[in-house]
């Protein structure tokens, strides 16, 4: 068992065996897939491709199909890429219902890219592009449109790198941190409790994941007395202390704290969704009714929200001894010359080109990236929705779903669906057990428990249509974190081969865990003649004398 060769083989063996499994759920079920591409340790692209369907009970369930390595990322090459994987499944792109993906042209391309080829084959594989990924272009558009936010998150990171770029810094951080929250106890400004005050540092913002902008702007307003006395520290110390004294000027002004209190107001209303939307479990039309409640709290945010942040801001100021400027005072607009003559107040300048404007560049991009909203499709999709006693069931519009796919509905379908649909509201209105249904997911294994599918199956297939949509990044994203766990600096040679096998027994551990061993060992042997056979049973240990 230590041959490189016989551990590759059994390892191919749970691949083949898991793959076996993979394709017996998925059956003769209509599916979507989610395809990304990320390069691995040895730079070579590699697409990640998993299956998205519902199974026996009515779960929608996501399951890893493979890893591809691809030579160049054209939409042709992923296309073909795409096209083999789903043939070693035996699964045909004429039940390909759905496709998500990023943002990226040759994936979105709406004359060329990856998802206009595939419907040009099968029209009915509706592309979705990724929420989540979405919501992050959102709050990437604030920095892009304003200035003022650009210069804001360039000074968070250099903050951030210069306060623990050295084990030296990070330990006066921390040491600091700590001094602060004791003097805190000792005067009873904050009290002790379990699991309260924990030591914690500075969090380094990524630069494609913009909700760990959150956590660190959420640990520079905790840490602040700390990391303004570290920043002081190096500028007294260092040799070159230029940019350290420069930091500390830009936090203790009045704009910084102001950027810093709007975002993380920003954050705190779509951190919770951004999480929500990377869950397997989610699906469109609670997305759609996550993104219209944020929308909301924003649009709230932008008519009433003015005072209170203005108050809040003034507080913290006082608070850590940062002048508070007057707001009457004439000052150039941003980037302006004061000869130009085009002066405005301070408060005017703080007011509408800092807070309206980032309020209003955030929805604007919302409606321009959300857009599939309001797309026919959707919207009638939402129709389906069981809160509130299925308060928004609309007859006229779910019925439009069987023509939009008339694949999947026979004349005699569509002839029938809107007494089924009659039927069916009537029937799930009057029996309690359907009252607890809060999303689409929740009704469609309510309805296998009590065998309504059965009773109702067009009603039944478009809850599967709706509900194999994609939403999510999430699980193609940790088949790329499995893929840098396993191809290391010390393991950058693997095969193709060996590294998908490694990867699909690593994601689907619940398969695994299952297999019988009995299984896995005729595959073993099958796969070419041995001078040993393993051994059914394992060998007892020899008995102590």
């Amino acid at each position: 068992m230590t041959s490189h060769k016989i551990q590759k083989d059994l390892t191919r063996s749970y691949a083949e065996e898991i793959t076996e499994v993979i394709k017996e759920e998925i059956g003769d079920s209509l599916f979507s897939v989610l395809i990304d591409e990320s390069r691995d340790i040895s730079v070579t692209e590699q697409m990640a491709v998993i299956v998205r369907f519902v199974n026996k009970k009515g779960e929608v369930v996501e399951r890893f199909l493979g890893l591809k390595h691809v030579e160049d990322t054209t939409s042709s090459a992923l296309k073909k890429a795409l096209t083999e994987i789903l043939a070693a499944h035996g699964l045909p792109i004429a039940r390909l219902r759905g496709q998500g993906y990023d943002g990226a042209s040759n994936m979105r391309g709406e004359f060329n890219g990856l998802q206009k080829q595939i419907r040009d084959e099968n029209p009915y594989a509706f592309y979705v592009h990724y929420f989540a990924h979405q919501l992050q272009l959102v709050i990437v558009s604030v920095a892009s449109c304003c200035s003022s936010f650009d210069d804001f998150f360039n000074y968070v990171g250099l903050i951030v790198t210069s306060s623990s770029a050295s084990c030296k810094r990070k330990d006066k951080l921390l040491t600091k941190h700590r001094e602060t929250i004791l003097n805190k106890i000792e005067s009873g400004e904050i009290f002790k409790g379990r699991g309260l005050h924990q030591t914690t540092s500075l969090a380094r913002p990524g630069d494609t994941r913009w909700g760990s902008h959150f956590t660190t702007l959420i640990r520079i307003e905790s840490m602040w007395d700390s990391v303004v006395q570290v920043l002081s520290m190096i500028h007294e110390d260092e040799r070159n202390p230029g940019r350290a004294g420069g930091l500390v000027r830009k936090m203790e002004s009045f704009s910084f704290v102001l950027n810093m209190k709007l975002m993380l107001k920003v954050f705190r209303i779509t951190n919770d969704l951004s999480l929500l939307l990377q869950r397997k479990d989610q699906n469109i039309v609670q997305a759609m009714s996550l993104l219209v409640d944020v929308k909301i709290r924003l649009v709230n945010l932008r008519n009433e929200g003015w005072e209170p942040l203005l108050e809040e801001v003034k507080s913290f100021c006082v608070a850590k001894n940062i002048p508070i400027p007057n707001m009457d005072e004439a000052i150039p607009r941003w980037g302006r010359s004061r000869l130009q003559g085009d002066l405005i107040t301070r408060g005017h300048h703080y007011r509408v080109d800092t807070f309206f404007a980032a309020l209003d560049a955030i929805l604007t991009e919302m409606d321009h990236r959300f857009n599939e909203v309001s797309s026919e499709l959707l919207v009638c999709f939402s129709y389906l929705d069981p809160r509130n006693n299925f308060s928004k069931f609309d007859v006229d519009k779910i019925a439009r779903l069987t023509e939009i796919y008339d694949e999947d509905f026979s004349f005699v379908d569509r002839s029938n669906i809107r007494d089924q649909l009659g039927n069916y509201i009537i029937h799930v209105r009057r029996i309690d057990a359907f009252a607890a249904c809060h999303d689409l997911g929740s009704l469609a294994i309510k309805m296998v428990e009590l065998e309504r599918d059965r009773a109702f199956p067009l009603v039944y297939r478009l809850l599967e249509l709706a509900l194999i949509l994609p939403v999510a990044t999430a699980s193609v994203e940790r088949a790329f974190s499995a893929m840098h766990f396993i191809k290391t600096d010390l393991r950058n040679k693997m095969s193709d081969d060996w590294l998908n096998d490694l990867i699909l027994c690593y994601i689907e551990k619940e398969i695994f865990k299952g297999l019988d061993n009995d299984k896995i060992k005729k595959r073993f042997q099958s796969i070419k003649n041995r001078r040993m056979h393993l051994p059914k049973k394992p060998p007892r240990k020899p008995r102590r004398v």
